[in-house]
């Protein structure tokens, strides 16, 4: 599945800040579910802003602070 996301994000024109309905993006996600490999491949791309928040006003370390996930917490502090 990694694979498939890094062919992706290789590509210009995929926007990584892209957000549904309730503005929650593809970093969140990956943030909350603390899929590591994911965060890391999202924050690879120097155009993903890692501090928009959702539609209720959660950003991705929000997220992943709410659900424990050290390593994602880490990651984000990091960028």
């Amino acid at each position: 599945r990694t694979e498939a996301l890094q062919l992706l994000l290789e590509r210009a024109d995929v926007d990584p800040n892209l957000a549904d309905s309730d503005g929650q993006r593809p970093l969140v996600w990956a943030a909350e579910k603390g899929r590591t490999e994911v965060l890391q491949l999202l924050l690879e791309r120097a155009d993903l802003d890692p501090n928009l928040a959702d539609n209720y006003g959660r950003t991705p370390l929000r997220w992943a602070i709410s659900r424990g996930n050290t390593k994602a917490i880490q990651l984000l502090l990091e960028r």
